[in-house]
């Protein structure tokens, strides 16, 4: 028998003690100690006589009330799951993919091994289709309308051969692919039912609060059927997923597989599509992504109607305005967006934009960065009239423009590489995607400069035969300048389309370097002005410097012609 070990009386009685004078305050440590030993006799069935000390002491002990409402724990979500699970399904995909390579080397037997047929069997005998395998994955979808039509992302079911949704009591159906969006990662998909199923429908993502419950429904790992409940984390994250991030970050459990289920609010409707997680392990950490209904709803209505999306396109190409281009245009804060460009034959090459602007707000809603206005412009009807209010020339401005379609960018590119004779580029944002914002093309009749829509010959100060003869170079905040000509073109690289005066050389640690300007930019605007000559920039930068300016800011050029714009230190 197994030894039995018992404490010793005298190290209870020691125990008994210290834990007393854990419970409340007594004359002595004896006193407690002799008082609790008799309550754990009495509470035993020990008949011991009260003492008016052990009475005391049993005043003396604190009582402690629990509240009811605190067993009960949080309100429970039971009745609003249970009228959501038949909605959201499992998506089952199939692919075939081919093997590459012949795989290991065939094992080399001893001559005359007796097991030398079943060898030959197993490696020289093989089928043709055998290099051919399915892979097969699972993801979430769910119902937006009773007659078959699934929500679900794009990497659940791209480059699938066959997609099944697998219903929570057992159906399976064959969907088809109505349309898909990778710019979102959203796709539609159609099945056809023997009956109605049950839908849900999108809510107001721009009403939920960091702190709001939400609660998420999907397969993970496979298992089917899950609820998880967590709250809203933050609103409008961006993980560089995509030209459009803005999305909802929450805590609720979102695993592999949870991928195209839907997040919901507890009033049991769509806020966002569950997509992505941040996790060392491939599990929950408690950081998962959901693409916000407010974003998502107009993108499953484009595919489920069109098959494709149809965004607006403004035309311009923008990048970030920062605490410097703030401070060279005179403007309170670093917001908005700043055109760098415009691209003939888009909706805003009337001139009702021009390169050098910062466009504050669009339709309504405030451009507070630079990926706000993609967002926006985007989300926007096609050939809808909107307001645009902008930063031009130290004051705010409001202009009329009319969306054009994101997806005709290509085409009015390519009308104005017809009609110019060199194709404009796509130009990249930060991220490198090219997403409708296009640089602007060189002049197609001499006389336009391709960036603002302005006539040169309209200004005499840009006019080459109106300017007296101007040095061949000059230094400026570290640039050294010269005016473009056939051989200095030749010798950068630099294409007939771009204008202005070329940095050929750069001083290491002037405020140019510092700025990543090098020998071969051009110069095309100091402080929304043209400069063709190296004088004409130097004039400006010292009119800068007398008006007290801290930054200069700059319209550079790349030798290809993507535009930038750049704010440098005044020395």
């Amino acid at each position: 028998m197994a030894p039995i070990y018992r404490l010793p009386f005298s190290r209870s009685f020691a125990l008994l003690a210290s834990i007393a004078l854990t419970v409340g305050p007594v004359a002595s440590g004896a006193e407690q100690a002799f008082a609790q030993v008799q309550n754990s006799g009495a509470a035993a069935g020990a008949q011991v006589p009260a003492t008016a000390s052990s009475q005391a002491t049993q005043a003396a002990a604190p009582t402690m009330t629990m509240n009811p409402a605190m067993n009960a724990g949080p309100a429970s979500v039971a009745d609003l799951a249970a009228g959501l699970l038949d909605a959201v399904v499992n998506i089952s995909t199939s692919q075939k993919v081919k093997d590459e390579g012949n795989g290991p080397a065939t094992p080399k037997l001893p001559e005359n091994s007796p097991y030398q047929n079943e060898f030959n069997d197993l490696f020289n005998n093989k089928k043709d289709d055998d290099s051919n395998r399915k892979v097969s994955s699972l993801g979430s979808g769910f119902v937006i309308d009773p007659s078959g039509y699934i929500v679900t992302n794009n990497h659940v079911i791209e480059g699938a051969d066959d997609i099944e949704a697998i219903f929570p009591n057992g159906t399976k159906l064959k969907a088809k692919l109505i349309g898909t969006d990778t710019k979102t990662d959203l796709s539609v998909l159609k099945v056809e039912p023997k009956h109605p199923l049950t839908a849900v429908k999108f809510g107001d993502s721009s009403k939920m609060r960091i702190g709001d419950w939400v609660m998420a429904i999907g397969n993970p790992f496979g298992l089917g059927g899950s609820v998880t409940i967590g709250i809203v984390s933050a609103r409008g994250r961006n993980i560089n997923a995509g030209p459009y991030d803005n999305f909802i970050q929450t805590d609720a459990a979102i695993n592999k597989g949870n991928s195209g289920g839907p997040l919901f609010n507890m009033k049991g409707e769509v806020i966002g599509i569950n997509t992505a997680i941040i996790s060392p392990s491939g599990g929950s950490i408690g950081i998962g992504f959901a693409v916000p209904s407010e974003l998502a709803e107009g993108v499953v209505n484009q595919l489920r109607d069109f098959g494709e999306t149809r965004r607006g396109w403004l035309g311009v190409r923008i990048q970030p305005v920062t605490d410097d281009v703030a401070n060279s245009l005179g403007l309170g804060s670093a917001k908005g967006a700043l055109v760098a460009g415009i691209i003939k034959g888009g909706p805003v090459d009337n001139g009702s934009i021009k390169a050098g602007d910062v466009i504050l707000k669009f339709d309504g809603k405030e451009v507070d960065e630079m990926r706000d206005l993609l967002r926006i412009v985007a989300e926007s009807p096609v050939g809808k009239e909107v307001d645009v209010v902008i930063y031009r020339e130290g004051k705010e401005q409001t202009v009329k423009v009319t969306l054009g379609r994101q997806e005709d960018s290509t085409q009015a590119a390519a009308a104005s590489s017809d009609k110019g004779g060199q194709k404009p580029q796509l130009a990249p944002d930060s991220n490198g995607n090219h997403d409708g914002v296009i640089n602007p093309n060189g002049s197609d009749d001499g006389d336009d400069d391709g960036m603002d829509g302005q006539d040169q010959g309209d200004n005499p100060q840009q006019s080459p035969q109106a300017q007296p003869p101007a040095q061949a170079s000059s230094t400026v905040l570290g640039m050294k300048l010269a005016k473009l000509t056939a051989e200095n073109r030749k010798s950068f690289g630099i294409a007939d389309s771009v204008d202005g005066v070329v940095i050929t050389e750069v001083a290491p640690g002037s405020a140019a370097a510092e700025k990543g300007l090098k020998a071969g930019d051009v110069v095309v605007e100091v402080a929304q002005e043209f400069v063709q000559t190296p004088s004409a920039a130097s004039d400006k930068v010292s009119s800068l410097k007398r008006e007290g300016r801290r930054n200069a800011q700059l319209m550079i050029a790349s030798p290809n012609g993507d535009l930038r714009f750049i704010a440098v230190a005044l020395e």
